[in-house]
């Protein structure tokens, strides 16, 4: 028997994140906008993107294992993983065989649709009215692609595109289409994870078509971005949180969160979210650093080394990025107040995560060949790719936390893009990237422990340099450490008495502040702080009194 009808109209719900699930599961006819008149079919759609991931990730997963398995639900499951990639050669042919006749005739888009539908290109369906739909589809999508795509279809893209919405339409939506009852149930599909162009236009003929679809991903890109922009087309949940997505789950995990646990995740978010100025330790700790230098004052200097990352000026936490306001300074000569001098030097070294260096060179200089290595960390712009520094064999830094070694493979990426270090012997700029590349590769133990110290918005490890005419001189080597640990958010102050060149040989003076104090002293030694000034520090005197 044959419908009553021979058109199919979709509309898009209305949906909330209450009833999203309950209206998926009603048959079309109990839906909102059902009706039949004038030969003519409405059925109401549902379309949803879930942005982000919530508190609780194991029900999140456990709910997108349940989607796909549930029978009340029936989702079918679509992912880059899942989506099946052969074509019979036939269709290929014929594809080729249209877009061949394109290129000569220039074809209007109906025609296009036309000789794709002539070519058995285009679905079948028993019933008139989605028959129809199929084609008025085809003809929504190319017109889109010709809006939205440079040089429109004569875009390098278009053959991809309609290659791979032709087989997944043929894969994944033939079987299911082809004796669909729009007055019941139209496919429904799940989309999880990243999305190509290709993937992108196969779920927008999807969704013009008439068929439901859930979008999840979990670190918050919109698929349908492309399409609706402002997300005004659809249904939109954003989650609090961001994470890469994980493989989509073949089974139910086993754990489950507590109502007092998710709320305090929630509380959590709500205090310490990017940008709130709130930080509980080690929430950054995933995040990459970078450096934002402070130009300061001799005297300012010694007040902002004291304070925290995050209360010091220009701290900014941003789309997975922390910008951590750091002092690179040097101090020439000595103050007339030798005790103001020395009491300033003893007050920072004193702190806690302080590393002082009294005798130079402090690295090894690496005679290794590294140019292979180097140019084989480059990506397709020229420049050096964290990721393939950091899964490359000669990367030692391994056993770090994972942004930590992030942290470290991005400050070495900075430093080779706009290397201010001086070139010597007729070197190129390339060579210059390859010796700081090369040098990045061993960082001594004792720089590596205090990195691995440093949450990000809490107190800023510090090196701090004493060097004198006595106490050796300083390498090429250590400037190369200096310029990337500057990079990555270290504080760092270097005291020369007698105002003499050392890491001006190497850096470029921009990079650094320069304090000249009164007296220029010769062969002066380091003086230690005093047994009560150590004592003091150490808070000797509070455990005595068992504070």
């Amino acid at each position: 028997m044959f419908p009553s009808y021979n058109q199919l109209h979709t509309h898009i719900l209305p949906l909330s994140y209450e009833n999203w699930l309950t209206t998926l599961k009603k048959s079309i006819n109990e839906r909102p906008q059902y009706k039949l008149e004038n030969g003519t079919i409405h059925i109401g759609q549902v379309l949803v993107r879930f942005l982000g991931i919530p508190f609780d990730e194991d029900e999140y997963y456990n709910n997108l294992f349940e989607y796909v398995r549930s029978k009340d639900v029936q989702l079918h499951l679509l992912s880059e993983e899942s989506i099946d990639k052969t074509i019979d050669n036939h269709q290929f042919q014929a594809i080729q065989k249209v877009l061949q006749i394109h290129r000569e005739q220039k074809l209007s888009i109906n025609r296009f649709v036309a000789f794709l539908d002539g070519e058995q290109l285009l679905l079948k369906s028993s019933n008139h009215a989605v028959h129809r739909k199929i084609r008025e589809s085809m003809i929504d999508l190319l017109s889109t692609f010709e809006t939205l795509e440079n040089n429109g279809l004569s875009s390098s893209d278009l053959r991809r595109v309609l290659v791979d919405v032709v087989k997944w339409t043929n894969n994944h939506l033939k079987d299911l289409l082809i004796n669909a009852d729009p007055e019941k149930e139209m496919p429904k599909f799940l989309w999880y994870g990243e999305a190509t162009k290709s993937h992108q236009y196969f779920l927008y003929y999807l969704m013009k078509i008439g068929c439901d679809i859930m979008m999840f991903h979990p670190d918050g890109t919109d698929v349908l971005q492309k399409f609706d922009p402002n997300q005004e087309l659809t249904f939109v949940h954003t989650y609090p949180e961001k994470k890469e997505p994980e493989p989509f789950p073949t089974e139910k995990r086993r754990r489950t969160s507590t109502v007092a646990y998710r709320a305090s995740r929630e509380i959590e978010s709500i205090l310490n979210h990017e940008g709130s100025g709130l930080y509980k330790p080690w929430q950054l700790r995933d995040y990459t650093p970078s450096s934002v230098t402070l130009k300061t004052t001799y005297d300012e200097l010694f007040l902002l080394i004291k304070e925290k990352a995050m209360i010091r000026p220009n701290f900014e936490v941003k789309n997975g990025e922390v910008k951590i306001p750091s002092i690179f300074a040097k101090v020439q000569g000595v103050s007339k107040n030798r005790k103001e001098y020395w009491d300033r030097i003893h007050g920072v070294i004193q702190l806690e995560d302080c590393l002082l260096i009294k005798r130079f060179p402090f690295t090894s200089n690496i005679n290794n060949d590294f140019r292979f290595h180097y140019r084989n960390s480059l990506d397709k712009d020229g420049l050096l790719s964290p990721d393939k520094i950091m899964n490359a064999h000669f990367w030692k830094y391994g056993h770090l936390p994972g942004g930590l070694q992030k942290g470290i493979a991005n400050a070495v990426k900075n430093i080779c893009r706009q290397p201010h270090f001086k070139p010597i012997h007729q070197e190129t700029e390339e060579d210059v990237k390859m010796y700081l590349f090369t040098q990045a590769m061993q960082i001594p133990a004792s720089i590596l422990k205090l990195l691995q110290k440093f949450d990000y918005s809490q107190d800023v490890p510090k090196l701090i340099l004493y060097n004198n005419e006595l106490n050796g001189t300083m390498t090429r080597p250590d400037a190369a450490l200096l310029l990337l640990l500057n990079h990555f958010g270290i504080d760092i102050v270097l005291y020369n008495p007698p105002g003499q060149n050392d890491i001006e040989n190497y850096l470029d003076e921009s990079l650094y502040d320069i304090h000249w104090l009164e007296d220029v002293v010769f062969e002066q030694e380091f003086k230690e702080p005093s047994i009560f000034k150590r004592m003091f520090s150490q808070n000797i005197f509070k455990n005595l009194r068992g504070d």
